[in-house]
């Protein structure tokens, strides 16, 4: 799933290779390539952390910021998390076919919605066959521990790669958005800011990078989406550097504290504001005048 993110994105294109060419490029998931693209590349880097626009934060299920009104259903969001890490593949193949959003409608589901949901309950499929049908069978009398071995492995892949990707948009500390506190013509250093201030990194050693596909430096891959990962850790310095001038808040921590900060507001934002202590936060309307000081004053702190 790593590995097919940052192929996805485009960032080995200019090898001109074809075995990892985002045009061409399938990956072992029951998710359409084309169809993750369209959800992750074109929509969630492009509305990142913007709420009721960005489906990656929460995905649609779970109440992502104090500003939205509390409901009972609420309360079971650690549960759909728990869930959601269990099935993490399956997870994101329904929401990149946009299937809750045609649950949530009210007038049926769209045609285009059906076509999405065809294509990905049949490459859903062939996943299944190969992982519980094909591979068992090719195993003769170990069959049972072929299947048992493969819905282990997906198991455990689901749950990490769910962890890491988690790390990276819902930590305590990293900022939500409103379209209305954003203005129309957001220019292109805005935009920089915000992705700065709307995701988190996870440190570590290089093996921990390795074993993350990179995407422990998702401050740096939202500012620089194409750019092969492998160089993430490179620049990685002077954008917190970057962070360190202006006053802006670098949020990165190891593995495990910053999976326990993105439970932890899981937890806190099923209850109602105020029930769990508050932790710090930065002020949404300062970080904003901030974004805007910087960026029409010159904006060159910005630019890439």
């Amino acid at each position: 799933m790593e590995i097919g993110h940052n192929v996805l994105h485009g960032q080995w294109d200019w090898m001109r290779d074809p075995k990892i060419h985002s045009s061409n490029w399938d990956w072992d998931h029951s998710s359409p390539p084309e169809q993750w693209k369209r959800a992750h590349n074109e929509v969630h880097h492009k509305y990142t952390n913007i709420v009721g626009k960005d489906n990656d934060l929460g995905y649609g299920i779970m109440r992502v910021a104090e500003e939205q009104p509390w409901q009972p259903r609420h309360l079971v969001q650690p549960l759909w998390n728990l869930i959601t890490a269990c099935i993490f593949e399956w997870g994101i193949t329904m929401y990149d076919a946009d299937l809750g959003d045609a649950i949530r409608g009210k007038r049926g589901m769209p045609p285009e919605t059906k076509v999405r949901l065809r294509k990905a309950l049949r490459k859903a499929g062939r996943q299944v066959a190969k992982d519980y049908v094909v591979h068992p069978a090719l195993s003769g009398s170990g069959w049972r521990r072929t299947l048992a071995a493969n819905a282990v492995a997906n198991l455990v892949r689901n749950v990490w790669s769910h962890s890491v990707i988690m790390c990276g948009h819902f930590p305590e500390g990293v900022e939500t958005f409103e379209l209305e506190e954003l203005d129309d013509n957001e220019t292109r250093g805005e935009w920089y800011v915000r992705q700065m201030l709307g995701s988190a990194d996870i440190s570590g050693s290089k093996f921990m990078h390795l074993m993350t596909g990179n995407l422990s430096h998702q401050i740096e891959h939202h500012c620089f989406p194409d750019l092969p990962s492998n160089r993430y850790g490179e620049i990685a310095p002077e954008v917190e550097d970057l962070f360190e001038r202006y006053g802006l808040s670098y949020n990165a921590r190891p593995l495990v504290p910053q999976v326990a900060s993105a439970w932890h507001r899981v937890f806190r934002l099923s209850l109602p504001n105020g029930w769990l202590e508050e932790t710090d936060r930065h002020n949404l309307g300062s970080q904003l005048k901030k974004l805007a000081r910087m960026t029409r004053n010159g904006g060159a702190a910005v630019n890439p």
